[in-house]
């Protein structure tokens, strides 16, 4: 059977130089060597949250948050000016599996939320709905940000674990 879903990146064997030299490639393109993982991509996020918290104070802006939309980590750096775009994407592939299921499963749960918030903004006519749905939301998503960032910059369990109980 042919299956169109790619295979994990297969982990190589590489020599304690060649590591350093990836980890200092990484660490000068502003990608955290030990995760492999990039801050770059919360800006997507905290894009939609700064959006979100205008609409209390502006209902208007919701339309601008209806703008927003979802995008992979690969989508994200693929639109991106960042200049080592093509490294961040690299890096996510090969970084760790179980740092990466943490960092994509809340990346989910954001996006689950955001996509969410827009559809139900949508469907209502009132600002005061809209200002509610676009408070709870930032309650949400801004506490998932600060554990993706601390997944990112290769947080512990414990510490990820304390972000999410404040």
């Amino acid at each position: 059977m042919n299956s169109m879903v790619a295979e994990p990146a297969q982990r190589q064997v590489v020599s304690g130089a060649e590591a350093a030299a990836w980890a200092e490639r990484l660490r000068v393109a502003n990608i955290n060597p030990r995760t492999g993982l990039a801050t770059d991509y919360l800006n997507h996020f905290n894009e939609a949250v700064m959006l979100l918290e205008m609409v209390p104070d502006m209902p208007e802006c919701a339309e601008d948050f209806l703008t927003w939309s979802p995008l992979s980590y690969a989508e994200h750096f693929t639109a991106s000016n960042f200049k080592a775009r093509d490294l961040a994407i690299e890096a996510y592939e090969k970084a760790e599996p179980t740092v990466r299921a943490q960092f994509d499963h809340i990346t989910d749960t954001m996006t689950s939320i955001l996509t969410a918030v827009g559809s139900a903004m949508r469907e209502v006519e009132k600002d005061q709905t809209r200002v509610r749905l676009a408070e709870q939301a930032t309650l949400w998503v801004k506490p998932l940000i600060a554990t993706c960032g601390g997944i990112i910059n290769g947080g512990t369990e414990a510490d990820i674990d304390n972000i999410m109980a404040n």
